[in-house]
């Protein structure tokens, strides 16, 4: 008898280990998410200002700032699955910006407009890292729901594989640039 009770307590134990780590990898998640976020936020509000002063300098280019206004609009209105999507399209935006800002000398030896490029790049940077980071811990955890017997404890209490930050095609390409 006390194997028996010994034997289902080591399979409770198992069993509450288990789904303790799953909470702990969705937490992990969530807290990913979170990170990218807060860069997110820095970018929204950085890419305003990068705009009225390129605007400035390049009053012509109102179709690239129009573009980036409404890539950024699009992204901070976007939820779930087409987050990533908006912040892919946003990201292609802004470098077709920098890629125009290339061609106005006055621009690019403007003191604020090199501020903001490099906040602006040093954010891009902390993005990728977050995207990254997020990536890992979403690997981590759709890895053990896949495997036995996490599974099994998974589809139990209904805890479901997360969806990867993934770069859209249209990012792999560099801008081009047309005048």
């Amino acid at each position: 008898m006390w194997i028996a009770i010994a034997v289902v307590a080591v399979i409770l134990l198992y069993f509450i280990m288990v789904y303790n780590g799953l909470i702990s990898r969705q937490n992990q998640v969530k807290e990913a998410w979170s990170t990218i976020d807060t860069q997110l936020k820095r970018r929204y509000d950085l890419i305003p200002n990068l705009i009225e002063t390129v605007r400035g300098a390049a009053k012509h280019e109102r179709e690239t700032l129009e573009s980036v206004t409404r890539a950024r609009d699009a992204a901070m209105a976007a939820g779930g699955a087409t987050r990533a999507d908006a912040e892919n399209k946003l990201t292609e935006t802004l470098k077709n910006l920098f890629a125009v800002s290339e061609n106005y000398p006055t621009l690019r030896a403007n003191e604020n407009f090199l501020d903001l490029q490099r906040e602006l790049t040093d954010t891009e940077t902390k993005i990728q890292a977050a995207r990254q980071f997020y990536n890992n811990v979403v690997m981590g955890l759709n890895t053990q729901i896949e495997q036995f017997p996490s599974n099994i404890i998974a589809r139990m209490f209904n805890i479901t594989q997360e969806k990867m930050f993934e770069m859209d095609e249209s990012e792999k390409k560099a801008p081009k640039v047309k005048f």
